[in-house]
Formats: C-alpha cells, structure tokens, sequence
C-alpha cells in the first residue's frame, strides 16, 4: 500500500510536539514509563536526552525533526503494520521513518521487551 502525496505532506508538517504527549499517555496508560519511552526515541533518532527536549521544545515538524536525526540502521528490521500501511511497503523515507517511531511506539505500549523493540541482535 503506498500512500498519496497528500498524506505524505500532512505526516512531514505534523509537529512533533502536538503527537509527543499522544505517545506518553499510550505508553503510560500501560504501564510503562517516559525514560523507556525516550530510549525508544534515542535509540531510532540518535538524539540525547537533552537535544529530545530541544526538539520538543522548539516545536518542529516531523520533516525537521528527522532532518536532525540520524536513524539507526537497523530500523529498517522494524516491520509489520501501523495505521493500517505495511512499514515495509511505505516509498516516501519521511513517513517510513515517522511510521517507524508509531511502531516502536506501539510495541512499548503493549510491554514488548526492550531488547526487542530495539533490534538487538
């Protein structure tokens, strides 16, 4: 499933702020908490703690937010379906990417084990 250059758009100018507090209250709701949540974060966009809060912060778009990242390579092993696209079949690097953080997200939330959701390997 590809997605249209419209929804593509939206994803990029959504601010990353507006949806942060989305992913904390998914996660919290089940158990888990905001220092597991950030090293989810950390380890997709290699951002420290201090410059996720400057991200947070500044009120970027996810189009900024992952222009500062660097992903980590093996984000590509994160897989399966979010919001109803294959990750694996998504074209567009900027919504792939922006899934790929809903999925980690996802999967905290529903007490995947951390060495999991991380890729280790």
């Amino acid at each position: 499933m590809t997605t249209t250059p419209e929804h593509d758009e939206r994803i990029a100018n959504m601010r990353f702020a507006s949806i942060y507090p989305h992913y904390v209250t998914k996660i919290e709701k089940k158990g888990r908490t905001i220092d597991e949540l950030h090293q989810v974060i950390s380890w997709l966009t290699g951002f420290s703690e201090k410059k996720l809060q400057d991200q947070i912060e500044s009120d970027v778009t996810f189009q900024e937010f992952f222009a500062e990242a660097t992903v980590n390579p093996n984000a590509s092993l994160i897989s399966g379906v979010i919001c109803g696209y294959r990750i694996e079949e998504i074209e567009t690097p900027l919504t792939k990417q922006v899934r790929y953080l809903d999925k980690l997200v996802e999967e905290l939330a529903r007490g995947r084990k951390m060495e999991k959701i991380l890729r280790s390997q």
